[in-house]
């Protein structure tokens, strides 16, 4: 079954534009379209599949978020490079939060990050949804991985920091997560986003073939400025946004993978992501991928 929005998420007003018709070349090789609001700029994927139903467009032995098992030379660039940023993240947090405490990691998939935020010294909490990386994570990290169903639970006040690694974009219920989310955070605790850039160079290049639109599974498609407006809303604010350099390569990776049939390869991947990144530095920091640092206003 799919839903219709029929109010932008961001600013409530209801004039859209159609922006581009994107293939799932992942999973269902549907088409899904883009639209962007013509109030605020914020662009969704609209029509989707609804929540109940939206579960078998992640069925792919390939998903590596899902599964640490995925094979083929993309799977295993992206544990490479997973191997660094975990240094990366866990350096962030403890820069932003240096007593450390408690952290909760909304949509931990296999649980890598909160295994090593547990191992630097953190209090951690997982959420995830899906059955079978939400297993490997318990075996990961322990029992403190659950399900999304427990927000509700989790005390308010409670945590220093909430961290959403490349999981916004596919939060149904965006407003009233982020609301949720917000309520659990200490006075002065931190909010963690990372999500695509559509504003990036690499974004402009692939167009209907970047592959971090990734839809349906992408519901939402950020640039900074809708970003930042979203968040004001719950009285938010980003303190810094940051880049994640190595995304430009492996997002260009996969956008070659879908424009196989030119047959460019490696050269093109490494080209783009340079590119991409060199236009991020001098054009206001428009990476492929961005880290929002938010705290109460």
């Amino acid at each position: 079954m799919y839903e219709r929005l029929e109010a932008c998420p961001v600013c409530g007003k209801s004039d859209f534009q159609n922006k581009l018709v994107v293939e799932d070349k992942s999973v269902s090789k549907e088409s899904f379209a883009i639209q962007q609001c013509t109030a605020c700029k914020f662009q969704f994927t609209n029509p989707r599949p609804d929540a109940a139903h939206i579960g078998r467009y992640y069925e792919s032995d390939e998903y590596v978020s899902h599964n640490s098992g995925a094979a083929g030379l993309i799977n295993q660039a992206y544990k490479v490079a997973r191997f660094f940023t975990l240094r990366r993240k866990v350096a962030l947090l403890n820069r932003l939060v240096p007593r450390k405490g408690k952290l909760l990691d909304y949509g931990c998939g296999t649980g890598h990050f909160v295994a090593a935020a547990k191992a630097d010294g953190w209090q951690v909490h997982g959420l995830e949804p899906n059955p079978r990386a939400r297993e490997e994570a318990i075996g990961r990290v322990g029992a403190n991985v659950g399900t999304p169903e427990d927000l509700s639970k989790l005390p308010v006040g409670s945590f220093d920091a909430i961290t959403l690694w490349h999981v916004l974009e596919h939060v149904h219920t965006l407003n009233e997560t982020l609301r949720q989310l917000i309520q659990l955070l200490k006075p002065e605790g931190v909010l963690i986003l990372a999500v695509p850039n559509v504003e990036s160079l690499d974004a402009q290049h692939y167009r209907q073939d970047w592959a971090a639109y990734d839809v349906p599974r992408h519901l939402y498609h950020f640039a900074p400025n809708t970003m930042r407006q979203l968040l004001k809303k719950y009285k938010m604010q980003v303190r810094e946004t940051l880049p994640m350099a190595l995304d430009a390569y492996y997002v260009s990776m996969l956008s070659e993978k879908h424009r196989a049939e030119q047959g460019k390869g490696m050269l093109a991947v490494l080209k783009a992501g340079y590119q991409s990144n060199r236009y991020a530095a001098q054009h206001g920091g428009q990476y492929s991928s961005l880290i929002y640092v938010a705290t109460r206003r």
